[in-house]
């Protein structure tokens, strides 16, 4: 079972490249367990949408 340094880890990748569906499987896992992770992930990604949206870099797909 994945612990919370690699679910950290996977998170920080998750934003520069596609996890596999090994690897994705396995965080969402860890993720619904872990209440610290599940929080640490809901932080990554709101600040990744707003660094986005501060630069401009939103996807044009909405």
């Amino acid at each position: 079972m994945m612990n919370c340094k690699e679910a950290n880890q996977l998170m920080s990748q998750e934003l520069d490249r596609k996890l596999t569906w090994r690897e994705l499987a396995a965080l969402k896992f860890h993720v619904t367990l872990c209440d610290g992770c599940a929080n640490a992930r809901k932080q990554v990604s709101f600040i990744h949408h707003a660094c986005k949206h501060a630069f401009g870099l939103e996807d044009e797909k909405k």
